[in-house]
């Protein structure tokens, strides 16, 4: 079960876990219908899967965007007594300047300021602490764990949440590390090099990418205290499981494995050398969604592919709607989820 945490580069890991899942014939919890997430503001509720009812507790991989209930017993529902919790957390700072961009139409604290910098300046002039949208302008991860994300910064309270955490979550990645991150989950799932290879996903332009100035950079850590007290935390915890299971040798020849890996696939797979502006894509069906102010790129395949070789690449670059889509068809022929995109 994979909580997909918000700008942390989840995406990326959804796309492995679909991979991973088609490649062992396994049955993902998907959203019901042609819903896009699993009821996500809301908190989890079984019935925001396909089927619930007819599959309960025969789920293999749980992946798509939800807010967690702490409490878990919603989840427990879904999937057996045995799954295996992760999680990925990124630095606060780098997360707010992308969910400013990414949900800049969507949130009103977002929408009337000018920039990130000028929003950050002065927060409480454009935050509405009862404004639900606004969820992604302060401390979004807190809340997709299933907390409170404008509560009072309290000690008790943050580690009650964050022991609660370690009690249901096997792991937590930290998408700073992206490619330790995965050598660390390939080695606690026992999972072969190529289960983790990756092309990066949902991934901005560098023209829709703000900078923070050095102050700003600093005020996200009291803006969102509580993002970066679970931040701190568990980038403290990921690398003390990194050296329980692995030395820094092992871990870096692993990543150079993984690396050179990816680069051969990349070069087996993709027209250009890397990951290109939406309008150039040329295959419709492989545009990623455009949201907010944020411009996503995406990729173009090589057009003398080999049936076999084809197939992998083209699950390498799918965008999450599209390969959501997929894996619900294929599931559940006779429904037919349609994604806008």
């Amino acid at each position: 079960m994979f909580l997909k945490t918000h700008k942390t580069a989840s995406s990326t890991i959804l796309n492995i876990l679909y991979r991973f899942s088609e490649k062992h014939n396994l049955t993902v919890a998907l959203p019901y219908g042609n819903e896009p997430h699993l009821g996500y503001p809301r908190c989890f509720h079984s019935s925001y899967v396909e089927e619930f009812k007819t599959l309960e507790n025969k789920f293999n991989i749980m992946g798509n965007h939800l807010r967690f209930n702490w409490q878990q017993a919603r989840v427990r529902r879904i999937m057996p007594n045995n799954t295996f919790y992760f999680s990925i957390l990124r630095h606060p700072a780098l997360l707010l300047e992308s969910s400013y961009v990414y949900y800049k139409t969507f949130s009103p604290a977002f929408r009337n300021s000018k920039d990130v910098n000028e929003f950050l300046s002065s927060p409480w002039s454009y935050y509405n602490l009862t404004e639900k949208k606004n969820i992604y302008a302060k401390n979004n991860m807190w809340f997709d764990f299933g907390y409170d994300n404008n509560a009072q910064y309290d000690d008790r309270y943050i580690q009650f949440g964050l022991k609660n955490i370690e009690q249901i979550f096997h792991l937590i990645l930290i998408a700073d590390f992206f490619d330790e991150s995965m050598i660390l989950l390939k080695d606690i799932l026992c999972w072969d090099l190529d289960d983790v290879i990756y092309f990066k996903l949902n991934v901005r332009s560098q023209y829709s990418i703000q900078t923070l100035n050095p102050e700003n950079k600093e005020k996200v850590k009291e803006w969102c205290a509580l993002d970066w007290k679970l931040y701190k935390h568990f980038n403290n915890s990921f690398w003390i499981k990194i050296r329980e299971r692995m030395d820094l040798k092992r871990l870096y020849k692993e990543v150079d494995l993984l690396q050179k890996r990816q680069k051969e696939l990349m070069e087996t797979c993709l027209f250009e050398e890397t990951a290109i502006e939406h309008y150039q894509i040329k295959d419709k069906n492989m545009k990623p969604f455009q949201a907010g102010h944020a411009r996503i790129l995406g990729y173009n395949l090589k057009q003398d592919l080999d049936n076999k070789t084809l197939n992998i690449c083209k699950k390498m670059i799918m965008p999450e709607l599209q390969y959501t889509a997929h894996i619900y068809n294929s599931q559940f022929p006779f429904k037919k989820k349609k994604i806008l995109v």
